[in-house]
This record gives structure tokens, C-alpha cells and sequence, in this order.
């Protein structure tokens, strides 16, 4: 991926115009999905409709085959992190979202569900750390700034 792109992209997660954020954003989205060509993206998209139809093993499985297949497919990773963490298996979801932000270190969505992971487990002091590098990518996202505060009001 071209480097100069993507630090275009991560300044533009920073601009005051919402449009523009939310243009960066997008693309970020398309480039991961997109990282192994269309038939990666399908396998994807095909393992998500069926998380959305509750039929997780069979998505698992896609999910499994990817990573198997190309281990550098960090989108893969990624979704496998997230059905692990509807799942309640938080310690596979942390582990798979440590994988994606290997191989994509500014992989906001992992970092976001790491945040998620370690206040789902009540490691407070941890999610912090996780939405706070997330608002260091992506300063204007609120959802981000209230977990923070909801975090921070559980250690008190």
C-alpha cells in the first residue's frame, strides 16, 4: 500500500470537517477489505452475513480459511476478532485483534476493540490505554471519548 496515501488518509481522521473524516474512514474500510482483491472482500462480506444470520460456526469457518490461506490478511483478523468478542471469548478476539495491529498498525477498529475487549473483562485501566490510541488516530470520535469517561468512572 502506498505509504504517502495512507498518511493522507491519517490526517484527513483529523480534519475539522466531518466529510472529509468520514471519507477517510471509508476508504480505510474499502483498502482493508480490499487488501487480498474482490474475492477476499466476498469471503469476507459472505462470513459476516452470516454472523448477521447467527450462524457463526460457518462464519468462523470462512474466517478460519482466510487467516490459513493468508496469513496477512488483516481484515480477516479482524472480523475473526469480532465475532470472537460477540461471542464472549474475549481472550481470542484480544489476541486476534493484536494479530491485525501487527500487520496494520493504525488499524483503528482493532484498536477500538481492544478498548472493548479489556472493559468487557473489567481491565479498565487497559481499555483506556486502547480508546485513548484509537482518539490518537481518530480525535473527533465520541464514542471513543464517552468509553473513555465510562472507564474511568468504574476505577473510581
Amino acid at each position: 500500500m502506498d505509504s504517502a496515501y495512507i498518511d493522507r488518509l491519517l490526517q484527513a481522521l483529523k480534519d475539522q470537517n466531518e466529510t472529509v473524516r468520514n471519507q477517510a474512514i471509508g476508504e480505510f474500510w474499502h483498502m482493508w477489505f480490499h487488501q487480498k482483491g474482490t474475492q477476499g472482500a466476498k469471503r469476507l462480506i459472505e462470513s459476516q452475513t452470516l454472523v448477521e444470520a447467527e450462524q457463526n460456526t460457518k462464519a468462523k469457518a470462512i474466517l478460519d480459511e482466510l487467516i490459513d490461506t493468508q496469513p496477512d490478511f488483516a481484515e480477516a483478523w479482524n472480523r475473526r476478532a469480532v465475532l470472537y468478542y460477540m461471542e464472549g471469548n474475549y481472550p481470542a478476539a484480544i489476541n486476534d485483534c493484536q494479530k491485525t495491529l501487527e500487520l496494520v498498525p493504525h488499524h483503528f477498529g482493532a484498536l477500538h476493540g481492544l478498548g472493548l475487549c479489556y472493559a468487557s473483562v473489567g481491565n479498565y485501566q487497559d481499555a483506556i490505554q486502547y480508546f485513548r490510541r484509537t482518539l490518537d488516530l481518530q480525535p473527533f470520535s465520541l464514542i471513543n471519548q464517552r468509553l473513555i469517561l465510562e472507564c474511568i468512572a468504574q476505577l473510581e
